[in-house]
């Protein structure tokens, strides 16, 4: 009997470790779903800093490839009870190639950098999401050939909502130049859609291409028009909440001397609330 009464009680301990580190795995499993849903959310209350960088393919007169650095921290700012304001910049690291048989090498370095804020209130339960504000640009690139002198400023508008497993909706900004200079004028248009379909366990697929107008450019040279789309995932570096992002893209309309497809890499490092 007491040999019994051991072996229940081991039996018993080893499935209360089973059950527990199940609840464990599920709770975190939900977690990193949740947490992905949040990084889908442009007006999220997620502090993060995003290292996003596009690969540009067979651009320029010499099909060479432009790549592109964007570092995007996200600062939220609770203003009160029913709003808040989220800080967005994108800060772009370039390496711009030269043309062959000219002085024109390539150029490295930063260029202009943008910030975006949006006043939004607070979600209701199964309500639409959205957010407004303004945005900047402003000339801090480090060589002519990677920036504008211009300094520009326009609105910008987020719209989404946030059912089961899906985040989908759309951001659209305008901007103009603002001041004088001899670079060219600027009037861009960029419009973002984006889905996002959750499958758990902090996996998800996306597909969020940037469309862009430049009205100053000739009519054969003001879009690109991309479409793609990628796979990613929320997991944890020991305590460090960190989002893992494929995607690609090709694009089917674009000026020029445009690139033909894209391939980007998202590491988004998350520094949730409470953690």
């Amino acid at each position: 009997m007491k040999f019994q009464y051991h072996t229940i009680k081991n039996l018993l301990r080893i499935l209360a470790v089973v059950v527990a580190s199940t609840v464990s795995a599920n709770v975190f499993a939900d977690a990193a779903t949740e947490l992905a849903k949040k990084t889908q959310n442009p007006v999220s209350d997620l502090i993060s800093l995003p290292f996003e960088n596009n690969a540009n393919f067979n651009a320029g007169p010499d099909d060479k490839v432009l790549n592109v650095m964007n570092i995007k921290p996200v600062i939220p700012v609770k203003l009160n009870d029913e709003w808040n304001l989220i800080n967005r910049a994108i800060i772009p690291v370039i390496s711009q190639p030269g043309v062959d048989g000219t002085p024109i090498g390539r150029k490295n370095g930063l260029g202009d950098i943008t910030y975006q804020g949006f006043f939004s209130p607070n979600p209701k339960p199964g309500g639409v999401i959205w957010g407004v504000g303004p945005q900047i640009q402003i000339p801090t690139h480090t060589n002519s050939r990677l920036g504008n002198q211009r300094w520009a400023a326009g609105p910008n508008f987020v719209l989404l909502d946030m059912k089961g497993e899906t985040v989908k909706g759309f951001l659209i900004s305008q901007i103009w130049d603002v001041t004088n200079s001899t670079d060219d004028d600027i009037s861009m248009m960029t419009l973002q859609p984006f889905y996002n379909y959750n499958f758990g366990k902090g996996w998800y697929a996306v597909s969020n291409p940037v469309i862009t107008a430049d009205w100053e450019a000739d009519a054969s040279d003001q879009w690109t028009v991309p479409i793609g789309g990628g796979i990613g995932k929320v997991t944890h570096w020991g305590k460090q909440a960190v989002n893992l992002r494929l995607a690609a893209f090709g694009n089917v309309v674009r000026p020029k001397h445009g690139s033909d497809y894209n391939i980007q890499l998202t590491m988004q490092f998350m520094f949730p609330k409470g953690k």
